[in-house]
């Protein structure tokens, strides 16, 4: 039972006041007695502060750090979380765009962040990219993190412009393995997740292509619309308004089950194709050290808001499907991705920085 400072100032004031009155010259005994009564007293007076300063999460605005830039989808779909999420915590969430060094630059910065829960990670599978691209990281995505809740996924799709005559899977990989090396793919640059989705795809169909990096999605979209670029790797959510428009036919997704936004379109195992899926998947961390009751609540909260149905109908749109894990679930994923990409950017024969 804890002290309070109440019975505790009550009952040892009397007590000294008793001892007191004793004659001056007491014993040792008395003496004895009064010191014990006083370290009680000090000892109420301990518990009562640690007690006192024990507050509820969160009592300020939250701050989420974010790696990538501002419209994207590792950004858009945590704003639209965090816009239920606020209110279930009865604090903002203040979103800060911090894009560079392939997600490193923002994850370092949370790495080091007071363990409060006041400051939050949102990336996505960049961070199980990272220890293999760069090894001299100055943290460990495993160690230095505790993964709270995955937001969603939304699996990359194998696009293709109309025009190259492309309707199946098996029609692509007919015509690759007929040209080695002449088709051409565009991804966000080495050691991305457009990059490794088409090299994944590549290895598991026995293809060679001719990369061709942009800075972004976007740009590549344009590109095979011309007809400069022959196949891309986007997530489903870049790229299914093209699709949706007529302006790109999507071959297959590289997910375990079909997308709920292109139904239609067979998964890479549904195609013939083992070992080519490779969902993109983003989700929020904490530094490792924040109290687990916080991290517990903040993915009860984050589920919560996960699970409304306006929520859900903005993220079918977006193409993002569910990912649905507990913490320690998702912690655990994110070992095994590291070990799968560690794995996979070796055998593609990716430098390192």
């Amino acid at each position: 039972m804890y002290w309070t400072s109440q019975s505790c100032n009550c009952h040892c004031h009397a007590a000294c006041t008793r001892a007191l009155k004793c004659q001056a010259g007491g014993t040792e005994e008395m003496h004895m007695k009064l010191s014990h009564l006083m370290f009680i007293y000090a000892l109420g007076l301990t518990v009562v502060s640690v007690e006192g300063h024990t507050q509820p999460w969160p009592t300020k605005p939250v701050r989420a750090i974010v790696p990538f830039a501002a419209g994207t989808l590792t950004d858009i779909l945590p704003r639209l979380v965090f816009e239920e999420l606020s209110t279930r915590l009865g604090q903002s969430i203040i979103v800060e765009n911090r894009p560079g060094a392939g997600s490193t630059t923002a994850a370092g910065l949370v790495a080091k962040a007071d363990p409060d829960g006041y400051t939050v990670l949102v990336n996505s599978s960049a961070h199980t990219i990272a220890p293999a691209l760069y090894p001299a990281l100055g943290f460990d995505p495993v160690r230095d993190f505790a993964a709270v809740v995955p937001l969603g996924l939304t699996p990359s799709v194998l696009v293709v412009s109309p025009a190259s005559g492309f309707k199946t899977a098996a029609d692509f990989v007919a015509s690759a393995k007929a040209k080695p090396g002449v088709l051409n793919f565009g991804s966000a640059g080495v050691g991305t997740a457009t990059y490794l989705s088409a090299m994944r795809f590549q290895y598991s169909a026995g293809v060679r292509a001719t990369h061709v990096p942009f800075k972004g999605g976007p740009e590549i979209i344009s590109e095979i619309i011309a007809g400069r670029i022959d196949f891309f790797f986007p997530p489903v959510a870049n790229a299914l308004p093209f699709v949706k428009d007529g302006k790109l036919t999507a071959l297959v997704v590289n997910s375990a089950k079909r997308s709920a936004a292109l139904p239609e379109v067979p998964t890479t195992s549904e195609a013939g194709f083992t070992d080519a899926e490779y969902p993109f998947w983003i989700g929020m961390f904490l530094p490792a050290k924040t109290p687990r009751a916080i991290i517990e609540k903040l993915h009860d909260e984050a589920v919560k808001a996960l699970t409304t149905p306006k929520l859900q109908e903005k993220l079918v749109a977006l193409g993002v499907d569910p990912m649905v894990m507990t913490p320690t679930e998702f912690d655990g994923f994110i070992e095994k991705q590291i070990t799968a990409d560690a794995a996979l950017v070796t055998a593609a024969g990716i430098k390192t920085h």
